[in-house]
């Protein structure tokens, strides 16, 4: 009797996913967006967005006109800078900087090179726009460098050394390695971010959008009278949403970003997939919720947004989790992001086994269970 009620249970389960499955397939719309999501949208991130600087427009105002200033303003070239000429004045400058056609301007004061010759020290200008914080940070990080390396040159000339004899001079020489990422390829990293963003944002509005879906047809009433009881109503809303999810995934990973970004992928693919799988459950719970208290598609999407951002911001993301305050850093703990980006980085990148992911396995179910559960919860007691 009891393996009858399991069976029967079971292939209710079974019937109510091929309704969610056939349901979705039929709204065209709603196809478009998940192909575009996990095709477009991942292959514009990591192929647009770059983290170095490129091509970072600067002008010159040269008060000196000489070998010296020559020689300094021709390091600030492509990749990194693009030098768009030469300017007359600070007002220019002001102006130019003011309407935002040029993130920065070098200017180099009279007499740079006889000081230089006569050992003084001279100091060169470098105004730039920062109300782009990150782009004005790594412009004059790059700007510093090459001054640094122009002065460098410039007193090994002076001493008559040439780089054979300064590797004779006491030194301390950094070696550093880059692992992981060897060759630091934006696209490795900004690719799978977009995968994982992606994946948290449809893991939220397709289980929400199903169950709504039910109450602008009229038919979640129908549903609460049946024989079915809530976990039997909203749990093929989620695996049907899952699986999708899941081909999605596979199809982002197969045909964007291995064969596109070259991706090497380092440990299991297999483990990676049920890490999803586990992360659409846990983020699948606040969908639910977010059903319970929407009543037409439009407050699902705005209330995804709204809780997207939090969980976004608190992922690490966006900011390392070193950076922000402490406070901050324990809310960490309640955004599942946050857990589905270390494993995710780690399986894809570092070939990490359960070994390494189980402190962030374990979250990450904990949340699934809680955040679930009161989805279940808020629905029967809205129906019940």
């Amino acid at each position: 009797m009891n393996s009858g009620r399991f069976l029967l249970w079971w292939d209710r389960v079974i019937a109510m996913t091929v309704k969610e499955l056939k349901q979705l397939f039929r709204d065209p719309v709603l196809l478009a967006i998940i192909v575009y999501f996990f095709t477009a949208d991942v292959y514009m991130a990591g192929n647009g967005i770059k983290l170095n600087l490129h091509s970072a427009s600067v002008m010159v105002i040269d008060h000196d006109h000489s070998a010296a200033s020559r020689e300094l303003i021709y390091r600030f070239r492509p990749p990194y800078f693009d030098l768009k000429g030469e300017i007359s004045g600070k007002k220019e400058a002001e102006n130019l900087l003011n309407k935002g056609q040029i993130l920065a301007v070098l200017d180099i004061p009279e007499h740079f090179q006889r000081d230089l010759l006569r050992g003084k020290q001279v100091a060169v200008q470098l105004q730039v726009d920062t109300s782009n914080t990150v782009l004005g940070t790594l412009a004059t990080s790059y700007a510093t460098e090459i001054t640094a390396g122009f002065g460098q040159d410039l007193a090994m000339q002076q001493l008559g050394l040439n780089a054979g004899q300064m590797n004779s001079l006491p030194v301390i020489e950094d070696r550093h390695r880059v692992l992981y990422n060897p060759n630091q390829t934006d696209g490795w990293f900004m690719s799978i971010s977009e995968l994982l963003t992606v994946i948290t944002i449809l893991s939220m509005m397709l289980p929400a959008a199903a169950a709504v879906r039910e109450k602008e047809r009229g038919t979640i009433e129908q549903l609460a009278v049946s024989p079915l009881t809530p976990l039997q109503i909203l749990l093929p809303k989620v695996i049907a949403m899952s699986l999708v999810i899941l081909l999605g995934t596979a199809v982002c990973l197969f045909l964007i970003i291995i064969p596109v970004f070259h991706l090497p992928v380092k440990g299991s693919i297999g483990l990676f997939f049920a890490v999803t799988a586990l992360y659409v459950f846990a983020t699948s719970g606040i969908g639910l919720f977010i059903a319970t208290v929407s009543r037409s598609l439009g407050q699902v999407s705005m209330l995804v947004i709204l809780l997207l951002m939090p969980i976004l911001l608190l992922s690490g993301a966006w900011t390392p989790p070193e950076a922000m305050p402490q406070g901050l850093r324990w809310a960490m703990a309640i955004s599942p992001l946050y857990y589905f980006i270390e494993m995710g980085y780690d399986i894809l990148l570092k070939g990490a086994g359960i070994a390494v992911l189980k402190d962030s396995l374990l979250g990450l179910t904990l949340l699934g269970l809680v955040f679930f559960s009161f989805g279940v919860w808020r629905f029967r007691r809205q129906f019940g």
